[in-house]
């Protein structure tokens, strides 16, 4: 069913922007602004006004916007229903998920997964937090996975695992000989922070200025974008840093880096499950759901 332009008008609707459904859905801006003239040309009227700074939607599109929300849970819910009437389980399955989760959990668990459902599809999105929500929100994605706390205004949210951060240092650093190590001894070493906004680099921020500790305290010797980086300039002999116990896995294993606690106390967080309150699950989504919410992820760890 060809549900593709009400999505992308809904998205423009919600983020009453259309570089950010741009961004949000992966179709350059022109594609955007084309589709949108489509469906103005088949009901003969303006859906937006475009002449202020924001995009808004006329009194023509906001009874389009209703119809079109309740056309698509329409459109999943009978995907949904004729699955399991006809006890096949096929379709997509489209997934968001912050970086930790899309980068080092989920591609473990969608393997597994689909070794036994060979006619789902699985399509990943990797963002930030704020970018899944987006995603989530607009109805682009079935489900997301996001790290640390997010809002319950329009969501269900539903802690799935937690997660504890580490102090991650090369193997040929003093500190690799022992097993934690005194918050106040952080601020003695260069220290390696993610950008500002990154969910880590918040979480972060709130444990080190719940012990006194400002990030003017440390001795930042780095600030970088992503994970990776940081684990290549730990490697490196760059500096030291906080990170999930998740993204150092293969390195712990092979000896390049090894993991620190903290003695005052652990850094933990959750990896939680967000789904729109209001949308329609099908049958594949879960099918998926089950799955991930029984999946021994410890088993990922070993």
């Amino acid at each position: 069913m060809d549900d593709h332009k009400l999505k992308v008008f809904c998205t423009v609707a919600e983020t009453k922007s259309f570089s950010k459904t741009s961004e949000i859905i992966h179709l350059t801006q022109p594609a955007v602004s084309l589709q949108i003239q489509a469906l103005e040309e088949i009901y003969e009227t303006k859906l937006f006004d475009r002449s202020s700074s924001t995009v808004t939607l006329t009194t023509a599109g906001e009874i389009l916007y209703r119809y079109a929300k309740e056309i698509l849970s329409l459109y999943a819910s009978a995907e949904k229903d004729i699955g399991e009437l006809i006890g096949l389980v096929k379709g997509s399955i489209s997934i968001g998920a912050s970086s930790t989760i899309g980068n080092y959990l989920l591609p473990g668990v969608i393997t597994d997964f689909k070794k036994a459902h060979l006619k789902i599809k699985i399509h990943l999105l990797v963002g930030n937090t704020k970018r899944v929500v987006e995603l989530l929100n607009s109805g682009n994605i079935d489900l997301g996975l996001v790290e640390g706390d997010v809002s319950r205004q329009k969501m269900l949210v539903e802690k799935l695992i937690p997660d504890e951060l580490l102090l991650v240092v090369p193997s040929h650093h003093p500190w690799a000989k022992k097993k934690d190590i005194s918050i106040s001894e952080l601020t003695k070493e260069p220290f390696i922070f993610r950008e500002g906004g990154s969910g880590t680099r918040q979480m972060l921020e709130k444990f080190l200025g719940k012990h006194g500790i400002t990030p003017q305290d440390m001795k930042i010797s780095m600030v970088l974008g992503s994970t990776e980086a940081i684990k290549e300039a730990v490697e490196n002999g760059l500096g030291v840093s906080i990170i999930s116990r998740w993204a150092a896995r293969k390195e712990i294993r092979y000896g390049s880096l090894h993991f620190l606690r903290i003695k005052e106390e652990k850094v933990l967080r959750d990896f939680s499950l967000i789904i729109n309150k209001n949308s329609v699950s099908s049958h594949a989504v879960d099918e998926f759901l089950t799955y991930l919410k029984s999946y021994p992820f410890d088993k990922l760890l070993n």
